[in-house]
């Protein structure tokens, strides 16, 4: 799927109204939502070519990404953004965890108003009531198989029909995408950050302090998913150059400050002890003059900002 995406600069840092218009097709156009967007006070648009099918929106992600505290994402109609109702409020609650709020202009939708925010709710309730339904429906439909002797199922799948296999596998490929997608915004730009000069380890050390659950192998396939999607740069996965014990610490207090710059450097040792991480001389103690002395080299390796 080609996406083309264009952010037409704001004046103003914050409260931005920026639009998102999409299209299906390469031969369609989005002047159309484009001008219903200019003329509800959008300062920036963002084009996408991609199937409403399809959760896949490389130019949406980049906007989530992007998008700052005060910000209104804003679209002429809910079908232009989401899928599905479940897709909708996954990326209004990527919004609202960024401080930016949505607005439908031809839908009763807008988070900035109470009116809109009880419409999400209804809409929020639907969508439980539809999983509690299709779930139901699901349930019934195995009774009913098996008390007529048959087994739940696809059949393709138990007698290991190659098509049906290949049908599985293409659908996992596509649940695990989405999944990378809806989650990208809260560990992939630490991954930009430190790769490749960091190690696996160390990135998956520093996500885990910011509550991100995240093994090295784990994220070293998303990421690979990501460049071979063409929504990353490959630098993420070249291999890392090797480093001294000393330096691999360096480097981990570096993503650690980087992370949290308000963390002080006692904060910093006890969270190292709590990994379990040695000292240079190889203590399980960590004195904050250690972590000190770590930090200057990051910093002189210009690693981190240099102190003010």
């Amino acid at each position: 799927m080609a996406a083309d995406t264009q952010i037409r600069a704001s004046r103003r840092p914050q409260r931005r109204l920026i639009g998102y218009a999409r299209v299906s097709t390469e031969e369609q156009a989005t002047e159309a939502q484009e001008m219903e967007l200019r003329a509800a006070g959008c300062v920036a648009i963002v084009e996408e070519h991609g199937s409403g099918a399809s959760r896949a929106r490389p130019a949406l992600l980049k906007l989530l990404r992007e998008i700052g505290a005060g910000d209104t994402l804003v679209v002429v109609r809910l079908d232009r953004l989401a899928r599905s109702v479940s897709h909708l409020l996954e990326v209004i609650e990527d919004l609202a965890a960024k401080g930016a709020h949505f607005r439908s202009l031809r839908d009763p939708i807008d988070t900035t108003t109470p009116q809109g925010m009880f419409s999400l709710q209804v809409l929020g309730a639907v969508a439980q009531l539809e999983r509690a339904l299709i779930s139901e429906r699901t349930k019934a439909g195995i009774r009913a198989a098996k008390a007529k002797g048959k087994l739940p199922g696809n059949p393709g799948i138990r007698q290991r029909w190659p098509e049906a296999l290949a049908q599985l596998t293409e659908a996992q490929k596509a649940a695990y995408g989405r999944r990378i997608q809806a989650t990208a915004n809260q560990w992939l730009p630490t991954v930009r950050r430190m790769r490749p000069d960091h190690t696996w380890d160390d990135i998956a050390r520093v996500l885990k302090q910011r509550g991100l659950d995240w093994t090295p192998e784990r994220l070293r396939r998303a990421a690979k998913w990501l460049v071979s999607e063409h929504l990353a740069d490959a630098s993420l996965v070249r291999k890392s150059p090797p480093r001294l014990p000393e330096d691999r610490l360096m480097t981990l207090i570096a993503g650690i400050h980087s992370s949290n710059p308000e963390l002080t450097l006692r904060d910093i040792a006890g969270q190292l002890e709590r990994l379990h991480e040695r000292t240079p001389r190889g203590g399980s103690k960590w004195s904050p003059s250690s972590v000190k002395n770590l930090l200057d080299r990051a910093r002189r390796a210009r690693l981190v900002e240099a102190a003010p």
